[in-house]
């Protein structure tokens, strides 16, 4: 049904024309989350206020219109979609505040999950939930789905921490259970519906069954239907009402923020990995570790194990093991080292009666627990990258009581035979009854469709009804299990949950056909097709892990974004090559999915299945780039082109000398828009000209180093404000010869690039040109590998690290500074702050600890933004686009207040990091030369 022309009318009035999106490309990409459904929304609404919310719901009630409210988007049940209007959080919500010393923490919706455990983390404190997707999901997510993990267990999820909530009725009104003020008003103005609650508690209270029948199923995980066991645990009809909204998924209201009590991060924790012969010891297993200090275990079934027993790292015996052995990943945490100790002792005694096949002994070697951890977090991504084309990965979610663990697990096994799902795995947190399994699908016809219903309906009544667990135990109920709700809960309880749902939104127009819905087939209707686009991400399982690291996912689309519609443009390129639909994605994705894709590959590191989107964009630019005899020049007369680079560097010089800052942005801006974003914006933090390269070191005592100067270094100097005003090349030349290297340059230096500004343009060819040159150079230069080989600019390492051949020992400036040059010089902290800056290329790297490492050598305050990744800055695109530039960095300078300068490892990067922060960024060698000792200083 088309939207009423009042309400949006409306919208337009109160909404900014940029935040309102109704356009074929974005509509598609924004309404899509990580389930296995696909609607599109008609209008969505990037919100960035509370009073924005409550203006739009009461205008929707006025007209009836539908809205569903959206943060990270990575839910499995399809709570995030809607072919009415979506609400999209923007930016300003992710506000957090830490209070009582970390025992507690507000946070608005928009907070990453991992944002909030990062500023907990000195205080040795967390938020309770800890879901799979916690580096990706957002609080008002975690909160509405009731989300928990896999050491959360039933006592520390968002129910159970849950201190306080400000919350937005379907009619616009608003409770603050923290605000005295707010909470009076609420109790004298809506009195009717607190009273209604009441009613609704002591009707509950006062039927026996269906009270034992709620007391049980949240002894259990359980996110099926409405939260009733509210109704239950309290008295004021307040705190029913805020505990109502955890695990309601945008159908009863809107959370504006929330206040969680925390729970301890306990420093000490050991893991190990023991298999059994069979599900069924391994299941009494579980029952005797109940009793046990242990903060998870996760059970995998022999096909999880077999789908992760060839990746790197996976113990030998893995591949060997029988066919119905089931193992158990256990965790033990404490506070105390010697606790600890304790705690694995009385493990290990109290599981000695069992027969291991297998095991890895606990370990505390971070080294040993991560790998372990790997195995359980590589089985998901391990069946949805091998899953055949043109079907789609699907993770359940159940629970059974642990006493009929094992046989669940022997049922379902033998469901997954019975219906054909071969390649289908069980794994879970096994110390609640948790399970999921992971199975893949083609909905492209009627009897796959027929099949996957006579399996979920099995399904349902195997857990639901035989065993009397819970169809959803942390991942929502959304449309996916909204028909099989009265199943579960018996009719009772169903229609109570129906009182609820029409008590907070009687209009209807929160979230329908989730949680609640008439329709018995709604499960069974919008399935998402993911037709044939590409082998680069035909793998993609749409999880939107990538998104919060993606420098435009705020601006225009993110990885997962780019692939939807990827796959959209490919599907329509194939059946209606003429359809408008076409040309217009096409037109939209220039800029929304090309030209702002920085192509920095930080994403795969971020994607369960290993997806770089930006050799998808790379890809894409190859095949519609034009043969440019521009860059052909360029790549064949590299010194040249270098050279005129150095002379526009002197003209700006020169215009801002004579022009002054304003006036030299004023005229830059102009030139700017005027020539269509061709011509570079000019920046206060734009760096002079670099000095010529330093010599080499002539002292033949000295170790020599082979050092690779990336072209951006070799014209670009410290910015003109700079104290030190000595190019990257003399600085680094010698802090080196004080650790007692020197450093040799390959023989024509000024002609080689690594190729990246090449391959960024799509020009692939003269990338490899370029890089053919520089394996050659950097071949001589070290003797055929006899020399270290130093790049001091990190995504030119990486370029280069992924084009030479092994035997070439080429060494990133930060691995070589830390673990070359920083045990060999004496340095003195400062006390002044100082920021630091992995670029996405460092990060890719595994450079995180050495940088840290690095910077905490120099400074004792060493500080690192929040969720700030790659720049964006992306060679010229923060000159060209300065926009992508501006929205990777837009609270750069608010986390920074207080530092004295920042560091990183990349010219170009530090260009945006100096204009948006409000200090100067340098390469990190200048700061380990000006913390070196009085003795050492040079």
């Amino acid at each position: 049904m088309p939207l009423p022309a009042e309400f949006l009318h409306t919208m337009q009035a109160l909404i900014p024309s940029e935040r309102l999106i109704d356009d074929p490309l974005r509509t598609l990409a924004y309404g899509t989350d990580a389930s296995f459904y696909r609607l599109i929304p008609q209008l969505v609404i990037k919100v960035e206020s509370e009073a924005e919310v409550i203006a739009i719901l009461q205008q929707a009630s006025l007209h009836q219109v539908a809205v569903t409210f959206r943060a990270a988007g990575t839910s499995l049940s399809g709570q995030a979609i809607t072919d009415s209007v979506l609400l999209l959080l923007g930016r300003n919500w992710q506000q957090r505040e830490l209070l009582a010393d970390g025992k507690a923490i507000r946070l608005q919706p928009g907070v990453i999950g991992s944002h909030a455990n990062q500023l907990l983390a000195p205080l040795q404190r967390k938020i309770g939930p800890d879901p799979a997707s916690i580096n990706a999901c957002k609080v008002g997510g975690i909160v509405a789905n009731n989300a928990s993990g896999m050491c959360c267990g039933t006592t520390q999820n968002s129910y159970q921490t849950l201190a306080a909530m400000r919350l937005v009725l379907a009619d616009g009104t608003v409770l603050d259970t923290a605000d005295s003020d707010s909470l009076a008003r609420f109790r004298q103005q809506q009195s009717a519906l607190l009273q209604q609650l009441k009613q609704l508690s002591d009707s509950a209270r006062a039927n026996q069954a269906l009270a034992a029948k709620i007391r049980h199923k949240y002894r259990l995980k359980n996110t099926t239907g409405l939260s009733l066991n509210a109704l239950l645990d309290f008295d004021d009809p307040i705190d029913m009402l805020i505990h109502l909204m955890v695990g309601s998924e945008g159908t009863l209201g809107f959370i504006s923020s929330v206040t969680l009590n925390t729970v301890p991060d306990y420093p000490h924790k050991a893991t190990a990995l023991l298999v059994f012969p069979d599900v069924h010891s391994c299941c009494q297993a579980v029952t005797v570790l109940k009793q046990q200090a242990v903060s998870a275990v996760e059970l995998l079934d022999r096909r999880s194990l077999r789908a992760v027993d060839q990746q790197a790292g996976m113990p030998v015996w893995v591949a060997g093991l029988s066919d119905h052995a089931c193992a158990l990943l256990i965790e033990s945490r404490a506070e105390q080292a010697d606790v600890l100790e304790q705690q694995l002792t009385d493990i290990r005694q109290a599981l000695s009666p069992f027969e291991l096949e297998q095991q890895v002994d606990f370990s505390t070697d971070p080294k040993v627990y991560q790998q372990l951890w790997a195995i359980r977090k590589g089985t998901f991504p391990a069946v949805g990258a091998v899953r055949p084309v043109g079907s789609t990965v699907i993770i359940e979610d159940v629970t059974f009581p642990l006493e009929l663990l094992a046989e669940g697990v022997q049922q379902l096994l033998q469901l997954f035979e019975r219906y054909q799902y071969h390649e289908a795995i069980i794994f879970g947190h096994a110390l609640e009854g948790n399970l999921h399994f992971v199975f893949t699908q083609r909905f492209d016809s009627t009897e796959e469709v027929a099949r996957y219903e006579a399996f979920m309906r099995d399904v349902a009544e195997l857990v639901a009804v035989r065993c009397g667990g819970s169809l959803k135990a942390e991942h929502g109920t959304g449309r996916n299990m909204a028909p099989f709700v009265a199943l579960e809960w018996g009719e009772d309880a169903y229609q109570l949950m129906w009182h609820i749902k029409h008590l907070l939104d009687p209009k209807g127009i929160l979230n329908p056909d989730v949680v609640l819905s008439l329709d018995p087939e709604i499960h069974l209707k919008h399935l998402k097709p993911l037709p044939e686009a590409d082998p680069l991400i035909d793998r993609c399982i749409e999880c939107g892990f990538c998104e919060p690291v993606c420098p435009s996912n705020a601006l225009t689309l993110t990885p997962r974004q780019r692939i939807v519609a990827q796959r959209e443009i490919k599907r329509l390129s194939r059946e209606e090559p003429a359809s408008p639909r076409l040309a217009l994605l096409r037109d939209s994705y220039q800029y929304q999915g090309d030209q702002t894709c920085t192509s920095c590959g930080f994403c795969e590191s971020a994607c369960p299945v290993g997806i770089n989107t930006g050799e998808l964009t790379n890809q894409l630019r190859a095949q519609s780039a034009k043969p440019s005899w521009l860059a052909k020049f360029a790549a064949n007369h590299f010194a040249g082109a270098t050279g005129l680079a150095r002379i526009g560097l002197r003209l700006q010089q020169s215009g801002r000398a004579m022009l002054g800052d304003a006036a030299m942005q004023r005229l830059s801006s102009t030139l700017h828009r005027l020539s269509g974003k061709r011509l570079p914006l000019w920046y206060p933090a734009m760096p002079t000209v670099s000095r010529n390269k330093a010599n080499s070191v002539a002292d033949e005592q000295l170790t020599p180093v082979v050092y690779f100067a990336a072209c951006g270094s070799r014209v670009m100097g410290p910015a003109a404000g700079e104290p030190d005003q000595r190019s990257l090349a003399e600085v680094t030349a010698a802090v080196l010869a004080k650790a007692g290297y020197r450093l040799v340059y390959p023989e024509g230096i000024d002609s080689l690039c690594c190729g990246m500004a090449f391959q960024s343009k799509g020009q692939l060819a003269l990338a490899q040109q370029k890089a053919t040159e520089v394996a050659a150079a950097l071949k001589a230069a070290s003797n055929d590998g006899e020399l270290a080989i130093y790049c001091d600019t990190s995504p030119c390492s990486l370029t280069l690290k992924q084009q030479l051949p092994e035997d070439l020992p080429l060494w990133d400036s930060i691995d070589f500074l830390h673990d070359k040059v920083l045990p060999q010089l004496s340095l003195t902290p400062q006390q002044e702050s100082v920021a630091l800056h992995l670029t996405c290329s460092a990060a890719r790297l595994k450079q995180q600890d050495k940088l840290t490492a690095l910077v905490q050598a120099c400074s004792s305050k060493p500080v690192q933004p929040l969720g700030i990744h790659c720049c964006g800055f992306a060679g010229d695109k923060g000159l060209l686009l300065p926009e992508l530039n501006a929205s990777a960095l837009y609270d750069l300078r608010q986390q920074v207040q207080g530092c004295c300068q920042g560091v990183s490892s990349s010219r170009t990067c530090e260009i945006g990091l100096s204009q948006h922060s409000g200090i100067e960024y340098r390469h990190l060698v200048y700061l380990l030369a000006e913390r070196l000792s009085a003795t050492e200083k040079i």
